[in-house]
């Protein structure tokens, strides 16, 4: 299985421009499914099952084992009785343009339009389903064709490439350990705001001076200042490994 986020063989044979346009036939409902299953394996290598996936969309597991058996008969995800889910070849084909509507979104919103970056998650959940390809274009030209969101989530290209370096998630780092921040996860507007306070963001540089038993907490030095981070926000931040 090659490393999350990595391109493999097949993937790069994949013709120019395969993410655009999207199907016209495309649902928002498949579309949140497909980029949900994708970013499950993107920081970590197990795969989603159908009660996570349940529990990440917020819906019930009855739900999603019909939406599963729907995209299945579509070619869009390989799943076995209570087995774990699995992105066929279209399907990651699929969820990638969804992730790229999602994260040049965010971009767009944090460089042009004043929004802060814990802010942007839920607009761009709105305008992903309804951007269309010509503006998503332009967006992407305006920005100088960024490759990654404020977040640091990787930004696929409009050809499928996945940007993609060893990382280390900040929480497994031992005391020493120094590295650049490669993302910080979105998921919870008030960890955004915590270590934009203590003057982590991606691209910055830390190095772990200490870390407290089960990792409750992790010290980090930024710039020189020590930083206490609790096991919380230590396990939404990655480094480079």
């Amino acid at each position: 299985m090659p490393p999350p986020g990595r391109r493999t063989a097949a993937d790069a044979a994949d013709p120019p421009g395969i993410l655009n346009p999207m199907p016209a036939t495309s649902s928002p409902a498949i579309e949140d499914y497909l980029k949900t299953v994708y970013a499950h394996t993107e920081w970590q290598p197990d795969p989603i099952t159908p009660k996570a996936l349940a529990d990440k969309l917020g819906i019930a597991p009855s739900s999603v084992t019909e939406m599963v058996k729907k995209m299945a008969a579509q070619g869009l995800i390989s799943h076995v009785p209570y087995g774990p889910l699995r992105l066929t070849d279209a399907g990651r084909v699929r969820a990638l343009a969804v992730v790229r509507r999602h994260r040049l979104i965010e971009t767009w919103l944090v460089s042009e339009m004043g929004y802060r970056w814990d802010e942007v998650h839920d607009e761009a959940e709105v305008l992903e389903h309804s951007l269309s390809d010509r503006l998503l274009e332009a967006i992407d030209d305006r920005l100088g064709r960024p490759t990654r969101d404020p977040h640091g989530d990787a930004i696929p290209g409009a050809d499928g490439a996945v940007p993609s370096e060893p990382f280390l998630l900040l929480a497994d780092a031992q005391p020493g350990h120094a590295g650049r921040v490669i993302r910080i996860s979105d998921r919870d507007p008030e960890v955004l705001r915590e270590v934009e306070g203590r003057g982590i963001r991606p691209g910055v540089e830390v190095t772990v001076t200490d870390a407290a038993a089960e990792r409750v907490r992790v010290r980090v030095r930024v710039d020189g200042d020590d930083a206490d981070l609790s096991g919380v926000v230590a396990r939404a931040i990655w480094v480079t490994a």
